[in-house]
């Protein structure tokens, strides 16, 4: 099994530096000003913020969320950005028409513009939509400590609060400028610092010289992401309201829309640290 999971990271390694964003694109971004004539970073965040709404109200994984994020597209071009990944993850049963999608995420265009930038969208990125992405390897990095650890020591890293954590910092252009693997990495290892877990921490410098992740490096980042989720737990910090998107929602389309669609009904905060 450990094995297995070790050539699975191999492999996702080998293709991580081609799904990441150019660096000179997303230093262009961040210095654009709120002028309405550039993408900004602000208007990339509320954007983000907007589909990770969508993805706790559709009840889709957090793997599409993750694969979705997109340093430089907004508007519509995020939503077919978002649709592409949808179809691409989800089970078919639970993919939503088109105009359901419209409708409830509130943009003002028809199916018609949605299809063509996702033609659009298929040709830039060769029709390859599938990429390697952070929560891939959170769950895998995930599963290999798991393996090592007793079973009666297994409940201590709760993966749901890893999680929620992956997609607090996708909400952030900053945390796309980190390789994908680092940033999984990074926020595993921060929670462990806080569960203050010696033979966790053992796990994670296996994995560090493993995979050769530079010691640096990972400091950087979690500094960083240990900051921006302080922020994002506060008050202050503004959050996708899945209850004001429900309200879009008529009752006749309620009705017609898959109950899988109603199974989140809030926007989970992230857990409590578990004491081991």
């Amino acid at each position: 099994m450990i094995e297995k999971l070790l050539h699975q990271l191999n492999a996702l390694l080998e293709q991580e530096s081609r799904c990441q964003p150019k660096v000179c694109g997303l230093k262009l971004i961040e210095s654009a000003h709120d002028n309405g004539l550039r993408v900004t970073a602000r208007l990339r965040d509320f954007e983000v913020k907007d589909l990770l709404g969508l993805t706790h109200f559709f009840g889709f994984d957090t793997e599409t969320f993750s694969l979705a994020v997109q340093a430089k597209h907004l508007g519509y071009i995020g939503l077919s950005c978002f649709y592409l990944a949808v179809k691409s993850i989800e089970e078919e049963r639970n993919v939503p028409l088109a105009t359901d999608l419209i409708r409830i995420s509130q943009y003002r265009f028809v199916v018609s513009d949605l299809m063509r930038m996702e033609k659009i969208m298929l040709e830039k990125v060769c029709w390859k939509v599938k990429a390697t992405t952070a929560f891939q390897f959170l769950q895998l990095y995930y599963s290999l400590i798991q393996e090592n650890l007793p079973f009666e020591r297994r409940k201590c890293l709760n993966f749901e609060r890893l999680e929620a954590q992956l997609k607090a910092c996708h909400c952030r252009i900053i945390f796309s400028k980190a390789k994908p693997s680092v940033l999984a990495l990074s926020i595993i290892a921060l929670e462990i610092q806080a569960l203050k877990c010696g033979e966790l921490m053992e796990e994670v410098e296996c994995l560090q010289k493993h995979f050769k992740v530079n010691g640096r490096d990972l400091m950087f980042w979690q500094e960083l992401i240990s900051k921006w989720l302080t922020e994002y737990s506060s008050n202050k910090c503004s959050k996708p309201n899945v209850q004001k998107l429900k309200w879009i929602v008529s009752g006749r389309t309620a009705r017609q829309l898959k109950h899988s669609y109603y199974r989140i009904t809030h926007l989970p905060t992230i857990p409590e640290i578990s004491v081991c």
